[in-house]
């Protein structure tokens, strides 16, 4: 997963160095920076479901695989800029397959039998902060590479293919916690008639609490059965949840978009309109604003767990609540050219981020039987990274009006997702059982 980031996030901070080296445009830069989207979400579709049937370990030596290769061509692509974009469609293929798969399997890896003692929604935490701890640090490794080191759009990839080769042997060792589609499904099946056999549990209701295993980390609302009133006893009626695909498209789906939304901004289209003053040191500054927007993500992973065990919905809201501040704060910079405001606003979008990803994680492992869990992981990535196209159209629509106003004009969207998640999240059934 952090190899994953890393992948993406060490191309976003040479944006600069491409302008002054090889001459490419803002425009060709942006398209390259989003062209990895159009690998990512296809890979994401097709992965997250090929890791249920195949397993999670050959979905994943495979993403690594096609990811080293994706920097390879990116490094050519510092004489040869046409590699550019094969490098940077195959990056999102390889982070789109290793994203729904790892996801999943970290989700595995953190409940029983292979980990006993973690918290509830630990899996959830961990997918975002390796992934963020990606994206921090390769950002920063390839400006300060790029600005130091010969040769910069050649070194500045060579971190990530030893990252990449150490994930491969890590891998190797991880086990494999996936079945195939099939097999899975009738051992779960069984698992479940077992426990109903030793615990004098009909059968029936041992299979819809397995069915919600996931959601007893800290989900038990979305998937299971809700609880009358407060000190109820364990035999009152309870009423069925709604199905876990339409839970997923009214509290999810609204909310992916903008995990992605927000470090984009950060990343792809402030350091370029507030860097005039800064000669000489664009791709370093750069570099600091890649670090700190995925950084600031981590940092509020404690808060995140926080807010998920006050009310289901409470991380989403303050996630938006971020972005939106997050977003303003981007408009002031913009219009006055202040990098300091620019980092500030960075740093507030990092922590929408990071916000939003918890609470997309947390809801999507609560909903998901184990046999659609990388498939359902791997929909909410793909909603995820719509987000990455924002700073190209933020590009296009900077020809009809200023890129200030342009930023002022997505906090309306923001809000508008804002209250609707907080409308659909506090109705009746929505809460979570205390």
């Amino acid at each position: 997963m952090t190899a994953s980031g890393w992948s993406a996030n060490q191309f976003s901070a040479l944006l600069g160095a491409y302008h002054s080296g090889p001459g490419l445009t803002a425009a060709t830069t942006t398209a390259l920076f989003g062209v990895y989207v159009l690998g990512l979400i296809p890979a994401l579709l097709l992965g997250g479901p090929l890791a249920d049937r195949r397993g999670r370990r050959p979905v994943v030596f495979g993403a690594l695989a096609v990811s080293a290769l994706a920097t390879a061509l990116l490094m050519a692509g510092a004489t040869a800029t046409g590699l550019l974009w094969p490098g940077r469609l195959l990056t999102g293929i390889g982070a789109g397959a290793l994203l729904g798969a790892g996801s999943a399997w970290i989700k595995e890896l953190s409940s029983p039998p292979y980990d006993t003692v973690s918290a509830p929604g630990a899996a959830a935490r961990r997918s975002g902060l390796f992934l963020s701890a990606g994206f921090a640090t390769g950002g920063l490794a390839a400006a300060l590479t790029a600005q130091w080191a010969p040769a910069p759009l050649i070194t500045a990839y060579l971190p990530h293919l030893v990252l990449s080769a150490a994930a491969t042997l890590a891998a190797a060792r991880t086990p494999e916690t996936a079945r195939t589609g099939a097999q899975l499904a009738a051992t779960t099946t069984a698992g479940r008639a077992t426990g109903a056999a030793s615990t004098g549990e009909p059968a029936t209701a041992a299979a819809t609490k397995g069915a919600s295993a996931p959601a007893a980390s800290n989900r038990g609302a979305s998937a299971t059965a809700a609880t009358a009133t407060r000190g109820a006893s364990a035999t009152a009626a309870t009423a069925p949840a709604p199905a876990p695909g339409t839970a997923f498209r009214r509290l999810v789906a609204p909310v992916a978009p903008w995990v992605f939304v927000a470090p984009s901004i950060a990343l792809a289209t402030l350091p370029g309109l507030v860097d005039a003053g800064l000669t000489g040191w664009q791709t370093v500054y750069a570099g600091i604003v890649t670090a700190v927007t995925p950084g600031t993500g981590l940092l509020v992973a404690p808060l995140a767990r926080r807010l998920a065990a006050r009310h289901r919905i409470a991380t989403a809201v303050a996630g938006l609540a971020a972005v939106i501040l997050g977003l303003l704060l981007a408009a002031v910079a913009v219009a006055r050219t202040r990098p300091d405001i620019a980092l500030l606003a960075a740093a507030v979008l990092g922590a929408g981020y990071g916000l939003c990803v918890a609470y997309g994680l947390t809801e999507v492992a609560a909903l998901a039987p184990p046999d659609r869990l990388a498939g359902l992981t791997a929909r909410f990535w793909a909603l995820c990274y719509l987000g990455f196209g924002t700073p190209y159209a933020i590009t296009l629509l900077a020809g009809w009006c200023s890129p200030a106003t342009v930023l002022l004009a997505a906090v309306v969207p923001a809000a508008a997702t804002l209250a609707l998640i907080a409308r659909r999240g506090t109705r009746r059934g929505s809460r979570r059982p205390v």
